[in-house]
């Protein structure tokens, strides 16, 4: 029978941890993460952009059309004062940056 001497068993478990131990890369933490969620799943304080500017979201979303269509109002974020509101399928995802 064979056995393993200590200096074996040291290099084996060397060679291990060089084969299966990896450092994890590091994440970003002042990145906010895009998510890709329902109409009827925003929140207030989310934020969309599209091809006029970066949008805020300032009030619940709510439905029409027997909950076909979903409405939320938007604020723009360089100019408070601007609101309007914002129409998309129930079904459609809406990407926005969640803080």
């Amino acid at each position: 029978m064979f056995r393993f001497g200590a200096s074996d068993r040291q290099q084996g478990a060397e060679r291990f941890n060089q084969l299966v131990a990896r450092s994890r890369p590091e994440k970003k933490k002042n990145e906010p993460a895009l998510t890709k969620v329902l109409p009827m799943d925003l929140r207030v304080g989310d934020r969309l952009t599209d091809e006029t500017g970066e949008w805020e979201v300032v009030g619940r979303p709510f439905t029409t059309a027997n909950g076909k269509n979903a409405h939320v109002r938007v604020q723009r974020v360089d100019q408070p004062g601007t609101t309007d509101i914002r129409t998309w399928g129930a079904h459609e995802r809406v990407t926005v940056r969640r803080e």
